[in-house]
């Protein structure tokens, strides 16, 4: 019996006018409401409960007031409601939580929360901590770890997850690259089993288990910046043998060069795209495009938001090839973006 159920019960009983009934049958009924898509009524039910300190309820009117549903959308309200149920140990509170604290720009306190997560195996939270570590974004930098994370998040099957690990890939070393997949392969290994459901009312039956969307719900982490990738060392220099000093020609006269011709301007008006990095001020992703845009003659630069990130997009280019040719002519890592 949770504390919150104590409570309640307690309440009842002293008020000699309601039976003392166990409070999972409300959660089960809200869950049940919001499954036939009552969410007035199912966040009804909750509420009450969710302010006696059941863990289960309050995950759920988290979740509620996440998605706006029966409630005004306000994450700050679900945030609360996400901290009070994870402070109880409900693992899926914590790692809501989490990725609440993350999306509020809260990165110091999101650290905790979602290395919890990562060591369970949480697919979402090893896309966020893989960047943050990628990126420097709040803690320090490591390459290979960020590498192991991103492995398992893309392994999973989260698709962002998988878009981000390629982009990874454009930048990291082979030696950084190889120690990331043995510790990818290590973290496998220790994964832990899937958690028996609650024998209390925090059976899985009587949580709202939405999954997770592509949009604003899920704290999209900022993407790998283009322009700044991770500094490496100078390429190893070769020593060249010493040969001969050949005979000096003889003198010829100059004749002027001609100017090679210009590449005759693409006119890009197809829906191929392709993506020339993500960042956090526009002003960034302007200047980026100053750097490339006479390599990409023809295409039209597009600022995409997504979040508080800046998508830096060319386009539009007829078909796939025309759209790879134009990531090669860049000179920068690029990513195609199908229509």
């Amino acid at each position: 019996m949770t504390v919150g159920r104590k409570l309640l019960v307690g309440a009842i009983a002293l008020s000699g006018v309601f039976a003392a009934v166990p409070a999972y049958a409300d959660v089960k009924a809200g869950v049940d409401a919001w499954g036939k898509g009552d969410y007035a009524r199912a966040v009804g039910e909750w509420r009450p409960l969710a302010i006696a300190g059941d863990a289960d309820a309050q995950f759920n009117l988290a979740q509620a007031y996440k998605l706006g549903r029966g409630v005004p959308l306000d994450p700050g309200l679900a945030e609360s409601w996400f901290r009070k149920a994870a402070l109880q140990g409900h693992l899926q509170a914590g790692d809501n939580y989490g990725l609440a604290l993350f999306q509020a720009g809260k990165k110091t306190d999101a650290l905790p929360w979602l290395e919890k997560s990562v060591a369970r195996g949480e697919p979402r939270t090893q896309l966020v901590l893989g960047t943050m570590l990628f990126n420097g974004d709040g803690v320090p930098r490591d390459f290979p770890r960020a590498y192991a994370l991103m492995t398992r998040a893309s392994a999973s099957g989260l698709q962002s997850a998988s878009q981000t690990l390629a982009q990874m890939d454009q930048y990291i070393s082979p030696a950084d690259r190889e120690k990331g997949t043995a510790l990818a392969q290590q973290y496998a290994l220790q994964a832990p089993p899937a958690a028996p459901s609650r024998s209390t009312v925090g059976a899985t039956s009587a949580r709202v288990d939405v999954p997770a969307p592509r949009t604003a719900e899920t704290p999209r982490p900022t993407r790998l910046p283009a322009s700044s990738p991770p500094a490496r060392g100078p390429a190893p220099t070769r020593e060249l043998a010493a040969k001969p000093t050949p005979p000096k020609p003889a003198p010829v006269k100059a004749v002027a060069a001609k100017p090679a011709p210009k590449p005759a301007p693409v006119k890009a008006t197809g829906n191929w795209r392709v993506q020339l990095g993500a960042f956090r001020d526009q002003g960034n992703a302007e200047t980026q495009w100053n750097k490339v845009r006479g390599r990409l003659r023809g295409a039209q630069p597009f600022y995409t938001k997504a979040g508080t990130v800046t998508r830096l997009q060319a386009g539009g280019f007829a078909s796939k090839a025309d759209a790879t040719r134009a990531c090669s002519a860049a000179g920068v890592p690029c990513v195609i973006v199908a229509p």
